[in-house]
């Protein structure tokens, strides 16, 4: 649908490995909701901010999606904690299912991520 509109999220220092992540803007099925972008062993990865369990966001302390030691993204309210790589939840209530993956690259420095049919810019 959109092949190469690659949207700007931020300067990618500001995602520190198993660290703060940033949330963006975007829209799901007519519904504005945000999509969140963490940086684990040196890759960037992106998922729709919306639990497997039950369709709430991740991060109750804005930006706070790894679980204290950093191996884990964790749902706040739920406890539920998804690998970072695949976003497939390992434990929890929403077990074998997994976060919604979007696609996002780094280059020169920045974090772009790509709209699909499902999950578009908020204000597009």
């Amino acid at each position: 649908m959109m092949g190469g509109n690659w949207i700007p999220v931020c300067d990618g220092v500001l995602l520190e490995e198993g660290g703060k992540g940033v949330r963006f803007p975007l829209v799901v099925g007519g519904e504005r909701t945000t999509g969140f972008v963490v940086r684990y062993r040196g890759q960037v990865y992106a998922y729709l901010n919306r639990c497997a369990h039950v369709p709430v966001e991740l991060d109750w302390n804005e930006g706070i999606f790894f679980e204290s030691s950093g191996d884990y993204l964790a749902c706040s309210t739920h406890g539920a904690l998804y690998l970072p790589e695949t976003g497939l939840c390992k434990l929890g209530p929403c077990r074998g299912r997994s976060l919604r993956p979007l696609r996002v690259r780094e280059e020169a420095g920045q974090i772009f991520w790509q709209p699909d049919d499902y999950v578009t810019p908020a204000g597009a």
